[in-house]
């Protein structure tokens, strides 16, 4: 990477931007303008961090031109002193520099939608679905972020065989992505009266919110059905034909929404998790066609891959991707995830500098 080069590049982008924010015809405009000002927000921590760089290295081709110049042997000490010092601090802030002008990901600013599903372990694995529904509900509380649920399919213990949820806040989506794929557990369930030590699975599913004009979606192609909501074990709850049941025709993607008050609320949501899906789907064909070679060191984000396990007997959690370990499993578990968040979102910065 040109380190200068990009510098100059984000200063300009920063300076076109003020210029747009003065300029009547965004002012007058609320949609373009909370666009840029929202990009302004955005690049302006990372503009004065890129100051504070700029004013360091300046400071040290003074230091080293008044080392060179000077005859005098106290004077040559000190600017070497100083000369060590900002070598010290550049070296330092070069890293931070570096991680600012990677490219964000346009989609990391975007809500997010949670499918999580019980996979092999029966009934413990939907009470491990549970559990991760739990994880990340209080996750987005400490992050001062809104979750909605938007359907739900629980067993007669409590454990969720599906749940699907909205994490509404900023920028959830890049904060999350890498938590889809396969989690493991390990432990002693609670329906075991041997002590024995199980294994389960649980698939989750994070996918970017999207706009209706940001996915192609012909209203032909989608079947949409109004019929009753229905309780644990699929009896019918109520009479009115408020939930929605929305069918892709071309994907087969199918959709069921009923925790919503109306039929329009539900169909709404329905509609916004078929667009979500539709649009993974077409990241997913443009992915299979990249050379193997680039794959992320972080995985694919498939559901297949296991990513992770949760050794409950030996308080260890294991992140597959990284290979990382963490203890502190029940504070993990009550949400406490942003360290392993923080180490997969390093190694993503790594990749994309690599």
């Amino acid at each position: 990477m040109d380190i200068q080069k990009e510098i100059n590049n984000r200063k300009a982008r920063f300076n076109e931007l003020e210029t747009q924010l003065a300029d009547p015809s965004v002012v007058g405009n609320p949609k373009k303008l909370k666009e840029v000002n929202t990009e302004y927000s955005e690049m302006k921590d990372k503009i004065e961090l890129i100051g504070q760089y700029e004013k360091f290295v300046q400071d040290l081709a003074s230091a080293k031109s008044a080392l060179d110049e000077s005859n005098d042997e106290e004077m040559k000490e000190l600017a070497q002193a100083e000369i060590t010092e900002l070598e010290t601090k550049i070296s330092e802030l070069e890293a931070d520099v570096i991680k600012a002008l990677v490219p964000p990901d346009p989609l990391d600013k975007k809500d997010a939608i949670l499918e999580i599903r019980a996979g092999t372990g029966g009934d413990e694995a939907a009470l491990f679905a549970a559990n991760l529904f739990r994880m990340y509900s209080r996750y987005a509380e400490r992050q001062g972020w809104k979750t909605k649920l938007i359907s739900s399919s629980q067993n007669d213990l409590g454990g969720f065989k599906e749940v699907i949820f909205a994490i509404e806040g900023t920028g959830v989506y890049g904060q999350i992505k890498f938590e889809s794929g396969v989690h493991r557990v390990q432990r002693v369930p609670e329906t075991e009266k041997q002590g024995r030590i199980h294994t389960s699975t649980s698939t989750v599913a994070v996918l970017p919110e999207i706009e209706e004009a940001e996915v192609t979606i012909d209203p032909k192609d989608l079947k949409i059905e109004a019929t009753t909501s229905t309780g644990a074990g699929g009896q019918s709850v109520n009479t009115t034909y408020s939930a929605i049941r929305i069918t892709h025709l071309p994907s087969g993607i199918m959709v069921y929404c009923q925790d919503e008050r109306s039929q329009k609320q539900n169909k709404e949501r329905a509609l916004s998790i078929i667009r979500a899906r539709v649009f993974a789907m077409e990241q997913e064909k443009r992915q299979a066609e990249l050379d193997e070679k680039r794959r992320g060191q972080i995985g694919t984000g498939e559901r297949s891959e296991k990513i992770r396990t949760y050794n409950y007997p030996q308080d260890r959690l294991t992140d597959h991707r990284v290979g990382k370990n963490w203890s502190g499993i029940t504070n993990i578990m009550d949400g406490d995830i942003q360290d392993i968040i923080d180490d997969l979102k390093q190694v993503e910065i790594e990749e994309q500098l690599a």
